[in-house]
């Protein structure tokens, strides 16, 4: 467990404002979903998700807290991940 708290955002609506000089990318298996994580440090702070290739799938745990207003936190089955996808999508919230 990695302890990720995932919010799924559109492309649009991402901007890295500090400390890409610190990070990699890493691809697996079908290579859609691509993972970035800290050289240093080895958190995952933010990932282009399978289930939204066009989006970002932000780690809330590594956004300051004096930027995050209101979120709602809800349950997801991630042990039946491909029948559950369909709900992580952010289309309807754009």
């Amino acid at each position: 467990m990695t302890g990720f708290l995932h919010l799924i955002v559109p492309a649009s609506r991402f901007r890295l404002l500090e400390g890409g000089e610190y990070l990699t990318t890493y691809t697996f298996n079908t290579g859609v979903a691509k993972h970035t994580f800290c050289k240093n440090c080895g958190i995952k702070p933010f990932y282009i998700p399978r289930s939204n290739p066009d989006g970002f799938d932000i780690n809330l745990k590594c956004l300051k807290k004096d930027k995050i207003k209101d979120i709602e936190v809800k349950q997801f089955d991630g042990r039946n991940w491909e029948e559950n996808a369909g709900e992580l999508s952010h289309l309807s919230e754009d």
